[in-house]
């Protein structure tokens, strides 16, 4: 691992604090950072302290006035100089982010391709950021609208994607003529130390203004500074529902925007006329993968009442052949919670399953012994439930399963759909009208719904996000580039007469 840290520029201890790649000093405390996986404190960084923040938003302020005049096709060839840079450095940063973060080395990997996918995404969108032509009602008049920056954008991404969630949000913010101040979560801050000095190699080259990737560091109270920071036109947040809630509530009250994505509480419905074999993988890896810590990761499963019993003695038969262990050993399946905090909402989650009436057919419990003296191992466990206990329309960001019975497609939809959050969403059937039902407006109201995949996992070019307690947001793909720019409808008249809409007459 120290080839590694040293690799991504990551020293004992960091400044957390920078504009470009100047690293800018402050009085902040250090947030030690120590892995999930072995206990070890891998480095610290410095939070940022009010007036470092404040030397950052004006370097960014700074920074926007050169860089949205800069083509955005140029803005485009430098996103796709820091894809080139990121390919390069894509086993060492994975390395460090499933260290720091307790993924699957395999799951790091490919959420540092994802960062490299985001990036050829956005290249392309930079040159095809398009507004429409509309007739007027009026002669000798054309109607069209274009697409501006915004200015500054600021992100704030958590602990389980500690990369890729913020180059979701940066690559698309850069081409679109942002530019960027990016709060990694205090859980992982080396990988935004890292992240920042690969872009700086990039920026530095090309002779990028200074100031247009900046990033802070610390706990709620520095995002609690940007979301009141009327400098800041666009908060985008990861995270839980109640961050979600106190974020959108703070920026709505200046009348910011937000592009929140939050929760997941998410549901497979396996169908009788599921391909039962493959259903077992897409189940199996979206509850354990991550250790249930994606927020796509499948925390029910809804079962019709002719396949359950068959499809229960095949998921108790997979748990039992799952690896538990250092997820760098590419011979495990799940790795640790990230902190001890979280074991504790894992076994929080449990006792209340078990009181509610809860039968776990799968035990869980913390994992002790060699090779786990972190604290942060737990064993993925899965419980019979009804679909109406309160532990069950919560989301317990752990590998805790559920699974239910149903008889009718349209029960199973409402089982699915009576959950307070709406991100991801699957169904497993043969079946075309059970697919299209599900689709349907009728259907799931999550928004992300699939057919014969599970819940977890989305690709680059899809919009992602979800509705209700999920925030509403969409990031990444199709369209989603629109949220870091303001639209404006333009009028041009080409005649020799001014007439006004609405056949309006004004004579003088």
């Amino acid at each position: 691992m120290k080839e590694t840290l040293k690799a991504l520029g990551i020293l004992e201890k960091n400044h957390g604090t920078s504009t470009g790649d100047h690293w800018l000093n402050s009085s902040g405390e250090y947030i030690q950072s120590f892995s999930p996986v072995d206990g070890s404190l891998i480095g610290s960084v410095q939070a940022t302290d009010k007036q470092s923040y404040e030397k950052v938003m004006v370097m960014a302020q700074t920074a926007f006035k050169e860089w949205q005049k800069w083509p955005a096709p140029k803005r485009g060839d430098i996103v796709r100089q820091i894809g080139d840079a990121l390919r390069a450095q894509k086993a060492d940063l994975g390395r460090l982010v499933s260290y720091e973060m307790g993924k699957s080395y395999q799951e790091g990997l490919g959420e540092v391709q994802e960062m490299i996918d985001i990036c050829d995404f956005a290249v392309g969108l930079s040159r095809q950021l398009y507004g429409l032509t509309m007739h007027s009602e009026r002669p000798g008049h054309r109607m069209y609208e274009q697409w501006h920056p915004l200015g500054i954008v600021s992100i704030i991404s958590a602990f389980n994607f500690p990369v890729a969630v913020w180059s979701w949000n940066a690559m698309l913010a850069w081409v679109c003529g942002n530019v960027c101040i990016w709060k990694g979560s205090e859980k992982t801050p080396l990988c935004s130390i890292a992240c920042q000095n690969i872009i700086n190699e990039v920026f530095k080259a090309n002779q990028v203004p200074e100031g247009v990737s900046n990033i802070v560091s610390g706990t709620a109270e520095v995002g609690q500074w940007m979301s009141e920071d009327i400098r800041i036109p666009l908060v985008s947040a990861t995270g839980s529902t109640r961050m979600g809630k106190a974020v959108a509530a703070t920026v709505a009250g200046r009348l910011g925007r937000t592009l929140l994505e939050l929760g997941g509480n998410n549901a497979i419905i396996i169908s009788e006329h599921a391909d039962i074999n493959m259903t077992l993988v897409g189940a199996v890896f979206g509850a354990v993968g991550t250790a249930g810590q994606r927020c796509t990761s499948t925390r029910r499963l809804i079962i019709h009442e002719s396949v359950y019993n068959e499809f229960k003695e095949k998921l108790v038969n997979a748990y039992g052949q799952i690896k538990i262990g250092n997820p760098l050993d590419e011979h495990n399946h799940v790795g640790p919670l990230i902190d001890k905090q979280a074991v504790e909402i894992y076994l929080k989650a449990i006792e209340k399953c078990k009181d509610q009436g809860g039968r776990f057919i799968v035990e869980g419990g913390v994992i002790d012994g060699v090779g786990y003296e972190s604290g942060c191992y737990v064993k993925p466990c899965v419980a019979e439930v009804s679909p109406h206990m309160s532990i069950v329309k919560q989301e317990t960001f752990a590998p805790v399963l559920y699974i239910m019975k149903y008889q009718t497609i349209e029960e199973a939809i409402d089982l699915q759909n009576n959950v307070p959050q709406g991100l991801s969403s699957a169904i497993m059937t043969l079946n075309l009208r059970e697919a299209e039902l599900f689709l349907s407006s009728q259907g799931s109201d999550c928004g992300i719904a699939n057919v014969n995949i599970g819940t977890s996992g989305a690709e680059i070019g899809g919009a992602f996000g979800g509705e209700k307690e999920t925030g509403g947001g969409r990031e990444s793909g199709s369209d989603a580039w629109r949220n870091y720019m303001r639209r404006q409808t333009n009028t041009i008249n080409y005649s020799t007469k001014l007439p006004l809409a609405q056949g309006i007459k004004f004579d003088i």
